[in-house]
């Protein structure tokens, strides 16, 4: 059994934690696919599920090597939690929310990467977005731009997140049991 990563990017307002949960709930009986908390400097929300970390615990994980993988965006440290590796080598698919910018050094890294994009048009961006009331995102037009000037990734699969979120899940998980491969009708 081959383990692996598959890598979930798209813009702020896309639906990617709305479809993570979705395929979270479904493929829940599996112990195959493991959908990791991420670490994010800041509080979490209903529209984000994380665990939150300060910015010492932050910058001593990185310094010490705890994490997978993390980053810096919008103001905020984020991490995925180093055990993930781990779960690879046992044949397990870890799926996890990333920005675009660790894509290709988790390539270079990781075993077996995968990713998904999962976008939405600029107009259901700015409605989602804008409907979120958070106070420490960046701003909005701000967030719209940096998705536009992100430079093309080598995806294995896009999903145009604006039908209903039972749509763009069912996309992802089909995926995630090609990729584990297990053959499974939805």
């Amino acid at each position: 059994m081959l383990g692996g990563f598959v890598l979930v990017v798209g813009p702020s307002g896309s639906g990617k934690d709305t479809l993570l949960q979705l395929a979270r709930q479904e493929l829940a009986p599996s112990p195959q696919f493991v959908f990791p908390r991420r670490l994010v400097t800041r509080s979490s929300s209903v529209w984000e599920e994380h665990d939150s970390i300060d910015h010492a615990a932050f910058e001593k994980g990185m310094v010490e090597g705890e994490f997978t993988l993390a980053w810096r965006a919008h103001g905020h440290g984020y991490a995925i939690p180093g055990p993930c590796l781990s779960q690879t080598a046992e044949g397990r698919i870890v799926v996890c929310n990333v920005s675009r910018t660790v894509v290709e050094p988790a390539r270079e890294q990781l075993p077996n990467v995968s990713v998904v994009e999962i976008t939405a048009p600029r107009e259901v961006l700015a409605a989602r977005l804008a409907g979120r009331g958070r106070g420490d995102d960046a701003d909005l037009g701000a967030r719209l731009e940096r998705s536009r000037e992100m430079p093309p990734l080598k995806v294995d699969l896009s999903i145009m997140n604006d039908q209903t979120p039972q749509d763009g899940a069912r996309r992802l998980v089909e995926f995630l049991y090609r990729k584990a491969g297990v053959p499974h009708e939805i």
